[in-house]
C-alpha cells in the first residue's frame, strides 16, 4: 500500500513506462530529496525495484513490470 504522496508520485511516474529516475531527477521533478529511502519503502510495499548506474555513475531506479 502506497501511503506517502511522494511514493505515489514515484509509482505513477515509473509504473509500466520503462522510465528510470535518479536522485537529481527526483529533486527537480518532485522535490524528493531522499529517493533511496522512498525506493526502500516501495520495495517494502511489495514492488520490485531495479537499480542500475547511468554514465555519470548515478544510481537509476526503475520498477520491474510483468513482461520484463
Amino acid at each position: 500500500m502506497l501511503t506517502s504522496k511522494q511514493n505515489l508520485k514515484i509509482y505513477n511516474y515509473l509504473n509500466g513506462t520503462n522510465r528510470t529516475l535518479t536522485s537529481k531527477q527526483a529533486v527537480a521533478r518532485f522535490g524528493i530529496r531522499n529517493l533511496r529511502a522512498r525506493m526502500t519503502e516501495l520495495r517494502q510495499s511489495g514492488l520490485v525495484v531495479v537499480t542500475s548506474r547511468n554514465r555519470e555513475g548515478l544510481t537509476r531506479y526503475a520498477l520491474e513490470t510483468n513482461g520484463r
